[in-house]
């Protein structure tokens, strides 16, 4: 079993949201978290009892004040992957599409990691144009895999 021979034994669900408002621009979070500088996008963590779309529809309640309707699935994660915590868990990641049911009346930075007060435990939110979304600007595996495949969403050149 591949999970025990990397050592780990138990999971962690996060479910996330991918918003593309109408210039063509994706929503996402820039963190403070264990120490370390992230960007991914907005949601969080699975909790006992909830189910994956209710998670998301709460973690962007309480991440950015705002309802939510979940448009279709993007991506589950296909591959095994270790925390970036180190803490001995599988992260198991899914995507969703959503729409916003509201405006979105939070502080929107021009730059990363623009935080109100740079600690841990910050987050700041900002939009990156499709035209220009690369798997380079996200810090975690599975993130850097949904960039691709948003780049991919955009890229016009024919492929051989």
């Amino acid at each position: 079993m591949r999970h025990r021979d990397a050592g780990v034994d138990r999971f962690t669900i996060r479910v996330y949201g991918i918003w593309i408002n109408e210039k063509k621009e994706v929503l996402v979070s820039d963190e403070w978290v264990a120490g370390r500088r992230i960007t991914k996008f907005p949601g969080g963590g699975l909790e006992p009892g909830e189910g994956p779309a209710e998670c998301v529809k709460r973690e962007w309640q309480e991440e950015l004040n705002v309802a939510i309707r979940i448009h279709s699935q993007f991506y589950f994660t296909d591959d095994f992957v270790a925390s970036f915590l180190n803490d001995g868990r599988q992260v198991i990641s899914l995507y969703y599409r959503v729409e916003l049911l509201e405006p979105l009346m939070v502080s929107i930075k021009k730059e990363a990691f623009d935080f109100e007060e740079d600690r841990e435990g910050a987050q700041a939110f900002r939009f990156i144009p499709l035209t220009r979304i690369r798997p380079a600007d996200f810090s975690l595996p599975i993130d850097r895999k949904v960039g691709e495949m948003l780049e991919k969403l955009n890229d016009t050149k024919p492929r051989c």
